[in-house]
């Protein structure tokens, strides 16, 4: 069984949508999606520098862009029939709702430009940020996070917590980790997936209201606990949700394994889901396609496991 993955913020680099524009089906789909998301993904995909592609509001549309034309190539000639399911990291998650048939995708691009807009506004009202702490213990880790006034936001398996808060609260983490964990900051505008993204949740609750999703086609699960998710109604209002809570992407990943996945293929800019799997799923074959050369040996992948 192949499970496609679809990453989340903090995977795209300058320039590379690039070799994905060379082709006239990618140019005119990221023109579609550029006029669904009100920003020119284009150019945000290749001349923006790293600043810019770095803005919340600039970042996830052009995240969820790159997973949505990776999919088109991927899943052409009929592949689609021969995968087992779908799950995204965190902004991800919009890409899988429209890789199983939840979201058309401008639906998918209108939803996730206003999460930007929105997770940005409220990363602005106060300074806040987010730091992985490498070799945790949820358990342990636990108190030393109340006593800081830090909440966890990415489970992602593997040991690696990441963690989130006002910045004071994360420098003091950082001077003084728990014994046998290294804490590292991440390059991130604010503190995600906590209680400092609510005005986020109110206002994408309001464009939710005017979506008209479909249940899932194929296979399709959720970061909030990581179990399967029949109801594109219900996979809305998670992702409503999810901007203010916990991304379980280790729950994901032990999903994954007990229904039996024999392949994993992340979307661009992908490398970091593979990552984490070739961890905590070991021995479980990983495509990262990270540009349309690596399309070759995620085809061959779905086809072995026909």
């Amino acid at each position: 069984m192949i499970v496609v993955v679809c990453p989340g913020q903090g995977s795209q680099t300058p320039g590379f949508l690039t070799p994905w524009l060379a082709s006239d089906a990618a140019r005119e789909r990221v023109a579609e999606l550029s006029a669904a998301a009100g920003i020119d993904l284009a150019e945000a995909g290749t001349l923006s520098d790293a600043d810019t592609i770095r803005d919340t509001a600039v970042a996830q549309p052009l995240i969820v862009a790159a997973g949505l034309i990776t999919l088109d190539a991927l899943l052409a000639d009929g592949r689609a029939e021969r995968i087992g399911g779908i799950a995204g990291h965190s902004v991800g998650e919009i890409t899988a709702a429209a890789g199983a048939g939840v979201l058309a995708g401008d639906e998918a691009m209108r939803f996730v430009a206003e999460r930007g807009r929105a997770m940005a506004e409220a990363a602005a009202a106060t300074p806040t940020g987010m730091s992985a702490v490498l070799g945790a213990d949820e358990e342990t880790l636990a108190p030393r996070l109340a006593e800081l006034g830090l909440e966890a936001a990415n489970f992602n398996g593997g040991g690696q917590i990441v963690v989130a808060g006002a910045l004071d609260a994360l420098d003091a983490l950082k001077a003084d980790p728990l014994p046998g964990t290294r804490v590292m900051p991440l390059q991130v505008a604010g503190a995600f997936h906590t209680r400092y993204m609510a005005p986020a949740r109110e206002r994408l609750a309001a464009v939710a209201a005017n979506l008209e999703p479909a249940d899932p086609g194929i296979r399709l699960w959720t970061n909030r606990d990581g179990s399967e998710v029949d109801s594109g109604e219900r996979f809305v209002e998670l992702l409503v949700g999810q901007v203010a809570s916990p991304v379980r992407w280790d729950r994901c990943m032990e999903s994954f394994a007990a229904a039996g996945v024999t392949g994993i293929i992340e979307l661009a800019p992908a490398g970091a889901l593979v990552g984490l799997a070739k961890r905590a799923l070991k021995g479980v074959p990983a495509v990262a396609v990270k540009t349309p050369d690596d399309l070759t040996a995620a085809i061959q992948l779905i086809e072995q496991a026909a």
